[in-house]
């Protein structure tokens, strides 16, 4: 396969249903996946369109009351969709969503994850296009940006372009991985009191879904997001909290996730590269995620490089 440049699965299907937006129609179409897996892409409003990996449905239940408790936002998806979709045509799958659902243990490398990025954006017959992603979704799109000529520009958030934490990573993953192989257990009704603990978390992933993780990071063993920067021409744009740094415990080896770090000791190099750099003060992983402080960051820069 050419590395510079990934076919696209092209069998896709659309079909147009219900309406979320005052006077705009969304639009949901199937996209088929390297393994021969679907999943839906909601395509909400007109302008250029922007390729996001993120849940447009917002989630309900105990599912969501638990997502709040980590402050996650669970309508975190279509808070940052409504809030574009008026300039711009939003381009949105629950990636890592169906990942979980339906793990690929062997097969969630980079090309493979590429290659699935492209049928999303292809699903809304977007032949270009820009890509945000956040954390390891960010990471994909770098690698999206190195294996293709149809990105308009790219957005990374929680995850450095230069100096990415690949070796700790690596370990997390494979302490997960290990750990949800020894510890699984029946879910029980979280404690709303209880104070939460990265350190005593409980591994409710199943072996499938963690070692595919592990795959993608075996993948990038070695990688050299230096020598990569001159391969990206379009505009660029990355950001995290100040605070996004993540140490973890004994079980996961002491390992210290740092993506803060980078940024603040790269910028001016990452500036020379051509990226743009925004450090959100004080805010942490999940935080610097949310739709009330990507917007004021993302939104700008869209609208500046078109």
């Amino acid at each position: 396969m050419d590395p510079g440049h990934i076919s696209t699965p092209s069998n896709v299907s659309q079909a147009l249903v219900g309406n979320t937006l005052p006077d705009k129609e969304i639009l949901v179409s199937t996209a088929t996946l390297h393994d021969g897996a679907t999943i839906d892409v909601e395509i909400s409003g007109t302008g250029p369109a922007v390729v996001m990996a993120l849940n447009p449905v917002p989630v309900e239940g105990t599912q969501a009351d638990e997502m709040r408790r980590w402050g996650v936002d669970p309508a975190l998806g279509r808070n940052l969709i409504d809030g574009l979709a008026d300039r711009h045509q939003v381009i949105a799958a629950d990636y890592e969503g169906h990942v979980l659902a339906h793990p690929k243990p062997d097969t969630l490398t980079p090309d493979n994850i590429s290659a699935d990025l492209l049928a999303i954006a292809d699903a809304s017959g977007a032949s270009r296009f820009v890509y945000y992603g956040y954390s390891w979704l960010a990471l994909a799109g770098l690698q999206l940006a190195l294996r293709t000529d149809r990105l308009e520009g790219l957005a990374m958030g929680g995850y450095p372009p230069i100096g990415g934490p690949y070796p700790e990573m690596l370990a997390v993953t494979r302490a997960t991985h290990e750990l949800s192989t020894t510890e699984q257990k029946p879910a029980e009704a979280p404690d709303p009191h209880a104070e939460l603990d990265w350190d005593t978390a409980e591994v409710t992933m199943t072996e499938p879904q963690t070692r595919q993780f592990v795959t993608l990071y075996e993948e990038l063993d070695g990688f050299d997001d230096r020598a990569v920067q001159k391969g990206l021409s379009h505009p660029r744009l990355c950001f995290a909290g100040s605070s996004d740094r993540i140490e973890y415990g004994p079980r996961w080896g002491n390992v210290v996730v740092d993506i803060a770090g980078p940024l603040l000791n790269n910028r001016s190099e990452l500036e020379d590269a051509g990226w743009q750099v925004r450090i959100l003060d004080g805010l942490d992983h999940v935080q610097a995620m949310q739709a009330a402080n990507v917007l004021p960051v993302l939104r700008p820069w869209l609208e500046a490089i078109r």
